[in-house]
């Protein structure tokens, strides 16, 4: 589309939308500290800091406390699974998780996914080979997934990106045919559900993250859930240098533990998990109205018979019909001390190792490519309230229509 008919798709000012200054062009930033994608939610402060006081009190800080097997139980309990193995970290569960497995040869997930699902692969010698997307969901492309199968292929990791399920269905099918086996990133689904279920219990394994910047957080710390109870038993040995008792060890395994003051915060979240989602979902909302008839700028949809987290407020950036694409408006917010951020770019495929090991892999996934260049993840979470959410938007509906002397500032800069 030429420039004269992006620009006569501006964006008109209602009378209720006063001009503002944009500290692009030189006023002053509309916020005086950094609004961050991922600032942590804290929950209720009095119970973390009891469970602080009786952590003290019994003077047991990690392996295996009371804390943290009472985070596990009430994740397998909200989740509908029957084992849960909390761990120190996302990507150590993954890790475990692909070792427990038995993964080697190729795993096929996406690109389009944060670095570590890809690094927990070849980390451990497996060749992580990337499939395409599914435009409409953001999520791996089952037939994708087929296409690449090869006599080397042992196993599919799956991606609940933006908290929608995956295609996981499709996936298992494709994974029984071929005697693949099938776990799930779903770092970003804790709280979500597909097709009535809550996420957790798909596959042999799902792994949740449940890092500072998750909507719930036990500061650092992630876990592995499964319906399987052989298989957890095997990571719960493998999580804790393969120790089945004092002075016992019978399997390989490592230190991913989690430690009691990371549970103390996870059940403190957990506590608080409907209030931060009604939050989440709130913000959402104000977001949706905010944004709602931009050209060309548009919030990814959730499905309403779905439970969903809505922990990202995620933008899709069309630069052929909005006056300024995705690029332009990051410049624009981060002037202004929103740090709005472009999850997951340039994406797995385009960084190291891998743009190296696959230098063309780009041309295998043109739908993870053209969606990697419009996505906008804005601020949300307790740190935000509905007043700076409406200057949020204030800020992109203004620099839309002033996209000419926008873009001029950017190229001069």
């Amino acid at each position: 589309m030429g420039m004269k008919k992006r620009e006569q798709q501006r964006p008109h000012r209602t009378r209720t939308q006063r001009k503002i200054g944009l500290a692009i062009l030189g006023a002053r930033p509309a916020f005086a500290e950094n609004l961050h994608v991922g600032r942590p939610n804290i929950g209720n402060r009095k119970a973390l800091f009891r469970r602080f006081d009786e952590m003290l009190r019994r003077r047991w800080f990690t392996n295996d406390g009371p804390l943290a097997r009472e985070f596990e139980s009430r994740i397998a309990q909200y989740t509908g699974v029957k084992h849960c193995v909390a761990v120190c970290n996302a990507t150590v569960a993954l890790e475990i998780a692909i070792r427990a497995l038995e993964l080697r040869g190729e795993v096929i997930l996406p690109s389009y996914t944060f670095i570590a699902t890809a690094h927990a692969l070849q980390w451990q010698e497996i060749t992580p080979v990337f499939a395409d997307m599914d435009p409409g969901t953001h999520n791996v492309s089952p037939a994708h997934i087929e296409r690449l199968i090869t006599p080397r292929t042992t196993g599919i990791i799956g991606v609940h990106i933006w908290g929608r399920a995956c295609a996981t269905f499709a996936i298992e099918r494709i994974a029984k045919k071929h005697k693949l086996k099938v776990l799930y990133d779903a770092a970003h689904a804790f709280g979500c559900s597909n097709h009535g279920r809550m996420i957790g219990g798909f596959g042999s394994c799902e792994v949740f993250s449940f890092h500072a910047t998750k909507f719930m957080n036990s500061f650092e710390g992630g876990a592995i859930v499964t319906n399987d109870e052989a298989l957890s038993k095997k990571l719960r040995l493998m999580r804790n240098f393969g120790f089945s008792g004092p002075d016992r060890v019978i399997h390989l395994g490592t230190n991913g533990k989690m430690t009691e003051v990371c549970a103390a915060m996870g059940l403190t979240s957990l506590e608080s998990i409907e209030e931060l989602i009604a939050l989440n979902y709130r913000n959402y909302v104000e977001y949706q109205n905010g944004i709602e008839g931009m050209p060309g700028i548009s919030l990814i949809r959730y499905d309403a018979r779905e439970k969903g987290n809505y922990q990202y407020i995620v933008a899709e950036v069309d630069p052929d019909v909005a006056p300024l694409n995705r690029d332009e408006l990051v410049a624009v917010l981060q002037a202004e001390n929103v740090l709005a951020r472009k999850y997951f770019w340039p994406c797995c495929h385009r960084m190291e190792p891998y743009r190296s090991f696959y230098p063309s892999a780009r041309l295998l996934l043109p739908e993870t490519e053209r969606v990697a260049a419009r996505i906008l993840i804005l601020p949300t979470g307790q740190a935000i309230s509905s007043r700076v959410i409406r200057r949020i938007c204030m800020i992109i509906r203004e620099a839309c229509h002033s996209a000419s002397l926008v873009r001029m500032k950017l190229r001069a800069c």
